[in-house]
């Protein structure tokens, strides 16, 4: 294949990343997106297979079929609720793949007994570093989310100073790699990367399940950095422009996440958040304080309402009832109750995540509201019906200054005239707090499984 040719493909590659990002951004052209950019990434492969033919090209398409193997059996395989901690770990793949590429080339450096140029030198160390950082990092935060670990933030006293110290060390590590480029002390790198790996669990360790799309975005962004600065490394323009892309992307969903978790930037990149307040709040008559209620006595309350807003939650992932809530909108619908989805930014473990299943049961985009027009509808809402939304809900969030997620914008359930919340238990959520909405007198409890709850009140709804 001509070096004209492999830079036209390359080019077609980085446009269809560039369009199918820019479908991504709206969720009725999401999937199409999707497919753009999946096409893009097969024609890179293709090329990167094609250009190593005469240099271990079977290396490279073994790598190709187990990496495309491992993909469609996950995807095949791993349920809904397991999307974010997938998507961890393959952020985290992408982060260790570009520390590992920096090694590589290093260790050619070395054996061509020759120095190396100072910016794929400054390249190496930094995306050595970064991917490090973020490989570490995201195993971290897939251990939190797959809760082989506790998801409350782990915190130890003086623990800004040995980050702050880690952190020195690193840059210390780089400094000296770069100033020392004709013989490069041989304990250098290893110890920079030992401490780009210490860094990404110190870093993700004090961070509390309810800010867990946070830190997914951001290491995203991450890793997006480290695989651009690797194309500098390589001299690959695709390399370069798909990290960018994933970074530039990933930085702005950071931004957003904050935002919509009232955390500014500085207080996510520097502060151990999540771990601030850490004290449980309200609730504390406990369960004996909520009124539980029947599936007709719910039945009827949606089928006799005039609006009707559901409030997705976590609950809904794990129990897959996202089809069993488009059924319950259709037959409301039928009786003229008008049906909205109020979706908080950072509902469930991951950015979009409400979004994603939602779509997966073709419930119309136009009924998703976000959290300002979502908040606009609530005083004028018959039902709110909550299904394990518990943190975003949470009105703590509001007057509780040691609530953990004190100051975070909610979603206004307690101003509808009633709230229906649909959970198997009285346990917290995932920020491991209590939600004084469940005592409110106007809200009842419909304790079970929500697939079967939802699908009950479907036939129930049919009944009257």
């Amino acid at each position: 294949m001509s070096a004209t040719v492999t830079t036209l493909l390359d080019l077609l590659a980085i446009a269809l990343f560039i369009l199918g990002l820019h479908f991504l951004n709206s969720p009725p052209s999401a999937r199409f997106g999707n497919r753009l950019a999946m096409l893009g990434m097969f024609i890179a492969l293709v090329v990167v297979l094609v250009g190593t033919l005469n240099t271990g090209w079977w290396a490279v398409a073994v790598g190709v079929f187990l990496g495309a193997l491992i993909g469609i059996v996950a995807a095949v395989r791993v349920k809904m609720t397991a999307m974010p901690q997938m998507v961890a770990l393959y952020n985290g793949a992408g982060g260790g793949a570009a520390a590992l590429v920096s090694t590589v080339e290093l260790a050619v450096a070395h054996t061509r007994h020759g120095a190396l140029d100072p910016l794929v030198a400054v390249s190496l160390v930094l995306s050595a570093a970064i991917g490090a950082i973020s490989f570490a990092g995201s195993i971290i935060a897939f251990l939190k989310l797959q809760e082989l670990m506790s998801g409350r933030p782990v915190t130890y006293l003086g623990q800004q100073f040995v980050n702050a110290v880690v952190a020195l060390a690193i840059a210390a590590l780089i400094a000296v790699f770069i100033w020392h480029l004709a013989v490069v002390p041989s304990w250098v790198y290893p110890a920079l990367v030992v401490g780009a790996l210490l860094f990404g669990v110190l870093f993700v360790l004090p961070i509390g399940g309810a800010d867990m799309p946070v830190v997914i975005s951001l290491l995203n962004s991450a890793t997006g950095v480290a695989v651009a600065i690797t194309g500098f490394e390589l001299s690959n323009e695709l390399l370069i422009t798909g990290g960018a892309l994933v970074g530039a992307s990933g930085t702005i969903l950071t931004v957003a996440m904050s935002k919509a978790m009232n955390r500014p930037l500085t207080n996510v990149l520097f502060g151990a958040f999540g771990a601030h307040g850490g004290q449980e709040v309200a609730g504390t008559g406990g369960p004996q304080n909520v009124r539980s209620v029947s599936v007709d006595d719910v039945a009827a309350m949606l089928a006799y309402a005039s609006k009707v807003m559901i409030v997705p939650g976590y609950g809904m992932a794990v129990a897959q009832a996202q089809h069993s809530v488009k059924a319950l909108e259709d037959q409301l619908e039928k009786r003229g109750v008008k049906v909205l989805y109020a979706i908080h930014p950072v509902a469930g473990r991951m950015p979009g995540h409400m979004n994603v299943l939602l779509a997966e049961a073709n419930v119309p985009y136009e009924s998703l509201l976000d959290l300002d027009a979502a908040n606009a509808e609530f005083p004028t809402t018959d039902v709110a019906l909550v299904i394990g939304a518990n943190d975003v809900t949470n009105p703590a969030a509001r007057t509780v200054k040691s609530s953990p997620i004190y100051g975070m914008p909610i979603l206004d359930v307690d101003k509808a005239a009633n709230v229906v919340v649909l959970k198997r238990s009285m346990r917290s959520g995932f920020a491991g707090i209590e939600n004084p909405l469940y005592e409110l007198p106007n809200t009842s409890m419909l304790f079970g499984d929500a697939k079967a709850s939802v699908d009950a009140l479907v036939a129930a709804v049919k009944e009257l």
